[in-house]
Order: C-alpha cells, then structure tokens, then sequence
C-alpha cells in the first residue's frame, strides 16, 4: 500500500513532469520563458512566459482525465495566482506596457496538451 509520503512525492515529479511538457510546448508555440515556479504573496506561478508584447502568466495542471485537468483551477487558486502576477509585475517595470493575460496548460496521459489562451481573468485590484 502506498503511504501518504510517496503519494506526495508522485504528485510533486507529476507537477514538474507536467510544466516540462507545457513550457516545450509553449517554446514550440513562440514563447520565451521569463520565469518557472515563481511564488510570491500567498501564490505560485507555474510560468511566466512571453510572446510578442504579451506576457502569459501559465498556470499548468495535470490530472489523470483532461476533464479532471479542466476543472482543477478553482477560484481560490485564481485569487492566489492572480495576486503573485500582481507581486511579479510590481517587480519588473518592463512589463507594464505590456498586454497580460493568465493561461492555462492541461496535461493527462495520452492526450496532446492543451493550451487555453485567457483561460481566466486576473485579478488585478
């Protein structure tokens, strides 16, 4: 039987397994890396990556059915997410004449991954 330790320790080398495929995936797609993991004010951001005059903030989920995948972005995670793009844009001035957007990545075994351009509003006040 598998311990609650080693259960953790699958989902962490899942979670990175997964933003591994989802920033090759999105190098394939034009974008560059900013930043990988980046946590600020309560939350993390899987990526921070940039296209053109964008900047993506992306937030990667895996789960074992893409529809479990679709559905694991809840609003307290959006909250949390959105305030570190808020601590990260205060701390690059570069970024404020640029167009930002939170996207999402979804992972799950056997399917090509799927990226969701504006897949949620920042919260930005």
């Amino acid at each position: 039987m598998e311990s609650a330790l080693e259960r953790r320790r699958i989902t962490f080398l899942r979670g990175h397994r997964a933003e591994w495929i989802a920033l090759l995936f999105l190098l394939a797609k034009g974008y560059r890396p900013l930043a990988r993991r980046y946590s600020a004010a309560g939350g993390e951001i899987d990526l921070i990556m940039m296209r053109g005059d964008t900047i993506a903030f992306v937030e990667v989920k895996a789960r074992g059915s893409m529809d479990d995948a679709l559905s694991a972005i809840t609003a307290t995670k959006r909250r949390r997410f959105s305030r570190a793009a808020l601590a990260w844009l205060a701390r690059h001035p570069h970024a404020q004449g640029k167009t930002w957007r939170a996207d999402a990545v979804f992972i799950a075994p056997g399917r090509w991954p799927q990226h969701r351009v504006s897949a949620f509003e920042l919260e930005m006040s």
